[in-house]
């Protein structure tokens, strides 16, 4: 049962980190604990000794505190409200002219999270102080320096929504939206294709066990340490027959388990528990997905509904650029015990593959435009460039000679 927990908060922690509520909950949080501070530390006696040395910070009518941090309030609710109603028309747009796979950067967008949680923040801050203000007749007690830092908050919240109205116009750019994808997946590609060397493994010539899945479902990847331990502690070898992102039907084999005995339900069941299925597309737990979001921006930019074959050409520049990273690193594939042996074997997305299903869609739907001719033409010129061992050669001559036999083709026919 605990494995299971373990499991269930592996798989979603990452969707709860890339909530658009989690840092702004954190953050509402650190405001609630600055409120509870500053309360506490207006009714001190250091608090009592500043406001009796410095009259213009004592606020001695209750009422005039509750209608300043009421009002202060309301107009926070009535500027998050505005705010965040354009961040969600920034959505729609992106959703519906470029893909609904874009949402799930734009909805982590660190600094939207920031404005949110402030104004969040600012209103529990000011809800909070306002629970606080008494009706008694010295006026020491009412918390002028907690009202007078809420009034330097709404200062700064006015600031940050004068800039927060300049990003978001920025932000809804086609370019802004793909070089934020594009950016996620080199940084990921960096943290995840380590090597510059494919590793092998030499696979056991014993007999193995195909472990299957008990439900369908997209395969994550798994958790390195647990699994690496359960298979040393069996003194065998798990080999994975499918890459990461694969959707899987239930019942389908995922690994073939080498040992020298045949595992129980529950050893298979320890197993299972170690590997990762769910929904969703998290770029930095695998940057495959960014390079399909680029294809899949791209191809909906050459749709006739769009017609929009400047943005296809942009999202092509950045796919060139990734497939370039990728031509001379990649990912660990192996996986060892505390000991240095062998264990687990993960299976390397093959470039041939993710070549053909990021550009092959794209050039059929527009190698009838100039615009994407010669883009492609290019791009996979500077590929064959950045191929210095010629690994890929037969893949990008054949590409190549097929876009400029459909350049050649416009030409006849404009003759």
């Amino acid at each position: 049962m605990n494995n299971r927990i373990i499991k269930w908060l592996r798989e979603n922690t990452n969707k709860m980190i890339h909530s658009i509520a989690f840092y702004p909950a954190i953050i509402a949080i650190g405001f609630l604990i600055l409120s509870a501070l500053m309360l506490q530390f207006d009714f001190s006696e250091s608090g009592k000794h500043i406001k009796a040395s410095l009259s213009w910070l004592t606020l001695k009518d209750a009422s005039t505190a509750r209608s300043i941090v009421s009002t202060i309030a309301a107009g926070i609710i009535s500027l998050t409200v505005f705010s965040f109603s354009m961040v969600m028309i920034v959505l729609n747009q992106a959703a519906s002219q470029m893909s609904n796979r874009m949402l799930e950067s734009m909805i982590g967008n660190r600094f939207q999270q920031f404005v949110l949680g402030v104004y969040i923040g600012s209103i529990v801050y000011a809800l909070f102080l306002l629970t606080n203000i008494r009706d008694i007749n010295s006026g020491i007690y009412v918390p002028a320096l907690s009202i007078y830092l809420l009034l330097l908050i709404t200062v700064l919240d006015i600031f940050i929504f004068i800039y927060f109205l300049h990003y978001v116009t920025q932000s809804v750019k086609f370019e802004t939206i793909i070089e934020r994808v594009h950016k996620q997946t080199i940084d990921s590609l960096h943290r995840i294709c380590t090597t510059q060397l494919p590793t092998e493994m030499v696979l056991p010539e014993t007999s193995f066990q195909k472990i299957c899945l008990p439900a369908s479902g997209y395969f994550q990847g798994f958790n390195k340490n647990k699994l690496t331990k359960l298979v040393s502690e069996h003194d065998g070898v798990a080999h994975f027959l499918y890459a990461t992102g694969t959707f899987l039907l239930k019942g389908t084999p995922v690994l073939n388990f080498y040992c020298g005995k045949k595992l129980s339900e529950s050893e298979i069941e320890d197993i299972v528990i170690a590997i990762d299925f769910y929904n969703g597309q998290p770029i930095d737990l695998n940057p495959y997905y960014g390079f399909h979001q680029l294809a899949e921006v791209a191809i909906k930019a050459l749709s006739p509904g769009i017609n929009d074959p400047e943005t296809a050409v942009l999202s092509v520049h950045a796919l060139t650029d990734l497939f370039a990273h990728k031509l001379h690193h990649f990912s660990q594939s192996i996986f060892e015990d505390e000991k240095g042996i062998a264990r687990v074997q993960s299976v390397e997305r093959d470039f041939g593959d993710l070549f053909e299903e990021c550009y092959y869609p794209i050039w059929e739907y527009g190698k009838k435009d100039l615009y994407i001719q010669n883009a492609m033409r290019q791009m996979i010129v500077q590929l064959m460039k950045c191929d210095t061992e010629g690994n890929h050669s037969t893949l990008f001559t054949v590409f190549l000679d097929a876009v400029n036999k459909q350049i050649g083709e416009n030409e006849f026919h404009s003759e």
